[in-house]
């Protein structure tokens, strides 16, 4: 049975808000134990991958909690952090004043919006990041169209999100996982299995790793390249605008 905040179609912004308003305040932790602590090296990667200098400007959509935003701003990107959900806000701009960026040009603000339509002029940043966003939007390749349009030409994109592993008995082992773990985590720890029911729902019905990586080359972004992690459960799309 679909968890009952997967709403498909024009809807999908509205079950995206109920549901994050009920997991944002044990996001951080659902997320520690049913990745056991590894989104966070996944993360550090994206960062890492995105290789910002100093003093240029960085965007990360569907910011949540802040963990990706943080790590910009600590390799000294002038960041925007830019999410749906004013819950999940809330988290960041409390970890805000408990984490800090590290002495240096960085800087992070955030801010509240629909990722379908950026409230940016074309062109206006270095680095554009996504971390497990582009699967939860209701049009994906509007999605895309639109980071790419604030994008600079050469600039870099970034997704990082669930994947299909390739290997299909692999991948029949991880949805059971997702299908019968998670939710038990949403139940425990949210009161509400559906919230990470969600989790294989929202992916079942997203282009994941592959169909990322052809939206982008139709897009016209040149060298994009895929990471996979865990078997490809997880993958890091990336590209450069032209």
């Amino acid at each position: 049975m679909a968890s009952k905040f997967f709403v498909p179609g024009d809807g999908r912004a509205h079950g995206v808000v109920d549901l994050f308003a009920a997991v944002a305040p044990r996001y951080d932790l659902v997320n520690d134990l049913q990745s056991l602590g590894m989104h966070r090296l996944w993360k550090r990667r994206m960062v890492a991958e995105a290789a910002v200098k100093p003093g240029q400007k960085a965007l990360d959509v569907c910011c949540g909690t802040g963990d990706v935003a943080f790590g910009l701003a600590r390799a000294g990107a002038e960041v925007v952090g830019f999410d749906f959900s004013h819950p999940m806000l809330a988290v960041a701009a409390q970890r805000a004043t408990r984490f800090p960026p590290a002495a240096g040009p960085g800087s992070v603000r955030f801010q509240q919006g629909d990722a379908l339509q950026l409230p940016f002029p074309d062109r206006s940043f270095d680095v554009v990041t996504i971390s497990y966003g582009l699967r939860n939007l209701a049009d994906f390749h509007r999605g895309l169209r639109e980071l790419t349009r604030v994008l600079r030409p050469g600039g870099r994109l970034l997704v990082l999100d669930f994947g299909k592993p390739d290997f299909l008995p692999w991948r029949w082992a991880y949805y059971q996982y997702l299908e019968r773990v998670c939710p038990l985590l949403g139940r425990i720890f949210c009161g509400d299995a559906d919230t990470h029911g969600y989790i294989l729902d929202s992916l079942k019905a997203y282009p994941a790793q592959h169909g990322v990586d052809r939206a982008l080359q139709e897009l016209g972004y040149a060298q994009t390249r895929l990471e996979s992690f865990l078997g490809g459960t997880m993958t890091l799309n990336l590209g450069r605008r032209p």
